[in-house]
């Protein structure tokens, strides 16, 4: 009897001591609040390693990768994000990013072009595929995007629509 007690304290200890990939995330969100990029990777790491299917992992460490210009690694993490969840509109917008600042402008567009397809009132998608058809030549489509994009309520692209359509 002493010893299953005995026993029974140790397997609640090790219970209490013991993180769940809930737990990492968590941690890994105030770290990221904070400031704290490369602790959030760590803990997002950890929570994913836990859990092979943490979407909301994959997605918030891609977005720290790429606040870390970690740009390779962050589009994985939006690829994973969007493969375990293919109506993340997010995940589409953030690989955009990527793509766009990898000059990849064509795989940008059609990342938008996804995430609009799921949320037509994001305004940044708007805006990032209008840049993107920027690049690529296409001020008509650009142009249009921006004015989208304005309607929707975004800033950046009043500027954007200055700048690139006169």
């Amino acid at each position: 009897m002493k010893n299953l007690l005995l026993a029974s304290f140790m397997m609640m200890t090790c219970s209490i001591w013991a993180q769940s990939a809930t737990g990492y995330f968590d941690k890994a969100m105030k770290k990221a609040e904070a400031g704290n990029t490369k602790g959030a990777i760590a803990d997002y790491t950890k929570a994913i390693s836990m859990n092979s299917k943490f979407v909301e992992a994959y997605q918030n460490r891609g977005v720290a990768k790429y606040k870390l210009n970690d740009l390779k690694g962050a589009e994985a993490d939006f690829s994973k994000t969007i493969e375990l969840d293919n109506m993340n509109a997010d995940a589409f917008t953030g690989r955009a990013n990527v793509y766009y600042k990898l000059k990849n402008y064509k795989s940008a567009i059609d990342d938008c072009t996804s995430s609009l397809g799921l949320n037509p009132k994001d305004y940044i998608a708007y805006n990032l595929r209008g840049l993107a058809y920027n690049e690529n030549g296409d001020k008509r489509n650009a142009c249009k995007d921006f004015t989208k994009a304005i309607e929707l309520g975004s800033q950046s692209a009043i500027k954007n629509k200055a700048n690139y359509c006169k």
